[in-house]
């Protein structure tokens, strides 16, 4: 049987190093992107810091105010909103990228995918390893992003291996290297394996993946349950057997458009909304979808982000509907709003195929 040849990339603090592409002068600083609660002020989380912020003990998931108090004696500490709809589009190009350049690719994530190249380089790793530095090269070139990847015989194994050297990273595990490979890391290196796991094996003794060989897949199961225990075991030991499948990469289709100027009239506005919703449209209809959930997406003149969505009884790839609807939004996102408006978007997802005419809203 050939050999497998499977790559894991995964960008680096993707959302901060999309706003670092755009504006470059936040490289040398600490950069936090923040998801802003509707309560105002400083209330929300940290979604991504960048490597400068993390080493003052910034991560994912803090409250923005505790990150803020790591990052007190930093003056040029840069707090900014999410603009999720900026990430997709950098997202969408470098997928593009990866696309070209896969046998299989497996869209797992805006800032991550699987993709099998054996076909491509022979079952040969040093063709392998060749391709995902030219891989890299393009995502650095074409989009000024920064990704680590992970190359091995199968999906476990590559994606412990793109965490291994980041950021920036590239490792290679050939196949009879695996156990030299895992075997030093620490037992948390296993995806999915949290704080509270990670704690029940310290009491059991057990650090690296090779301490977690000496036991066996019996005793695991009862620890953990059966689903679990087995994949921990043959985590431990590199088998995965799990092929990389086609994956639909868009979950979602948006449009957004800076406004000529910042406003917050209804007339105005629906003008805008109408002409985002036919660009939308366009792309479903290019790629041959319904939708059944609307969205529009507001960012207000101080940056801050407002949304509203609805979902519909039955999929439709209706412009009518989608227009209908977004500016109903619209109407009711406007009430009590208070601020201008600067950017204004439309998204769809629920996505699905048309296969035939699947419902009475269905026709172009």
């Amino acid at each position: 049987m050939e050999t497998r040849v499977v790559f894991h990339i995964d960008f680096d603090y993707f959302y901060a190093q999309c706003e670092e592409t755009r504006n470059p002068e936040l490289k040398s600083k600490p950069v936090c992107v923040c998801v802003f609660s509707d309560r105002g002020g400083d209330s929300g989380a940290i979604a991504t810091a960048n490597y400068t912020a993390r080493k003052y003990g910034v991560k994912s998931g803090i409250p923005i105010m505790f990150a803020k108090k790591k990052l007190q004696d930093k003056a040029d500490a840069v707090f900014l909103p999410v603009d999720f709809d900026y990430y997709i589009e950098t997202s969408e190009k470098a997928m593009e990228i990866m696309k070209e350049n896969a046998d299989i690719f497996e869209y797992v994530g805006k800032d991550e995918a699987y993709l099998d190249v054996t076909k491509r380089v022979g079952g040969d790793f040093d063709k392998a390893s060749h391709l995902a530095q030219q891989i890299k090269n393009k995502i650095r070139e074409r989009i000024k992003l920064s990704c680590s990847i992970g190359v091995s015989p199968n999906k476990i194994i590559s994606k412990i291996a793109s965490d291994f050297r980041k950021p920036d990273g590239l490792t290679i595990v050939l196949p009879e290297k695996t156990d030299e490979f895992l075997e030093p890391l620490k037992i948390r290196a296993i995806p999915g394996i949290g704080k509270k796991t990670e704690t029940q094996f310290t009491e059991m003794n057990l650090e690296t993946i090779k301490d977690l060989k000496k036991i066996d897949v019996f005793t695991l199961n009862k620890e953990f349950g059966r689903k679990n225990g087995t994949y921990i075991y043959n985590c431990a030991r590199g088998i995965d057997n799990e092929p990389v499948r086609e994956r639909e990469d868009s979950i979602q289709y948006s449009k957004i458009t800076t406004l000529k100027k910042d406003s917050k009239e209804y007339e105005f506005l629906a003008e805008n909304i109408i002409q985002l919703c036919k660009e939308v449209h366009e792309v479903t209809k290019k790629n041959n979808k319904m939708f059944k959930s609307i969205g529009i997406h507001f960012v207000q003149s101080d940056l801050s982000n407002k949304s509203k969505s609805r979902m519909l009884k039955n999929p439709t790839a209706s412009l009518d509907e989608l227009q209908k609807n977004a500016v109903q939004l619209l109407k009711e996102g406007l009430e009590n709003q208070t601020m201008t408006i600067r950017r204004l978007g439309v998204k769809v997802s629920e996505l699905s195929e048309i296969r035939g005419q699947s419902d009475i809203t269905s026709f172009f």
